[in-house]
């Protein structure tokens, strides 16, 4: 059975920004889809992060600092919760799907860090696996295909609906919805075996940052570094620089491509 016919457990973050190393998260969603896509389990957060949010991300994904702090939960016990929640998905077999893992899952493990909580890695007694991520598949199965690769453009291109992007629950409906659709399309990826899909994500995000680095090497900085581990960036690593432009090549908040960043928040 391909895993394209089985249940998927998508998983998404909104945040304070973009930075995994000192950024917070502020809201989360943790969402099971059947085989016939129908919504069977979900939870839900909204933590008050304990840091102001700045305006930008507020205005991203709609959640303002007052808000937070009248009806989100300590962010200790919420990221014991998403942490426990991740690591039981993942634990039981099935496929964890994260736009831009790299990113949601290192902020994750930060946080866990931040309160001194064990993280999914700890929990599991090894890097999360398996994981599916939209933008690192998408690109390996499409690589010269001009345009964003945003979610919401990932969306547009599957032909999958996003009602309420930057909202958690809405964006991890879509990416769940999106892979799926990239696995009926691309048989290749659709008929693999979820610990060889796992590892080819592994090889596949890694010479996608090696080919980043060496572009920006060549047009912008000769010093530059893009992290090539995936699906968590190890602690202790330095940021290294946002895969595309900190403009507007992509709708704010959308996973499009940071290897320790995002261009926006949540």
């Amino acid at each position: 059975m391909s895993w394209i016919t089985g249940p998927l457990v998508a998983f998404d973050l909104e945040t304070t920004g973009t930075d995994i190393e000192t950024d917070r998260i502020v809201t989360a969603a943790v969402v099971r889809l059947e085989p016939d896509g129908a919504i069977s389990e979900e939870r839900t957060w909204l933590l008050d992060p304990g840091v102001e949010i700045p305006e930008e991300a507020s205005a991203i994904h709609g959640i303002s600092t007052d808000h937070a702090r009248e009806h989100g939960v300590p962010p200790s016990s919420a990221v014991e919760d998403i942490a426990r929640a991740v690591a039981e998905v993942l634990r039981s077999g099935t496929p964890l799907v994260v736009m831009n893992a790299r990113y949601d899952l290192s902020l994750l493990d930060r946080e866990c860090r931040r309160y001194g909580l064990e993280s999914v890695t700890e929990r599991l007694g090894g890097v999360p696996s398996p994981v599916i991520d939209p933008l690192v598949l998408d690109k390996h199965v499409d690589k010269y295909r001009r345009g964003k690769r945003a979610l919401h453009a990932l969306c547009a291109h599957y032909g999958v609906p996003l009602d309420d992007a930057h909202d958690a629950r809405a964006d991890a409906v879509a990416a769940a919805r999106v892979v799926r659709r990239m696995g009926e399309k691309h048989q290749r990826i659709g008929m693999m075996p979820l610990t060889d899909l796992h590892e080819l994500q592994v090889r596949a995000a890694a010479g996608q940052a090696a080919s980043l680095q060496a572009y920006l090497r060549r047009t912008a900085d000769p010093t530059a570094v893009v992290e090539q581990a995936w699906p968590v960036v190890p602690r202790n690593r330095q940021p290294g620089p946002a895969e595309a432009p900190r403009g507007r090549e992509r709708e704010p908040g959308d996973r499009a491509a940071a290897p320790l960043s995002r261009t926006a928040p949540g």
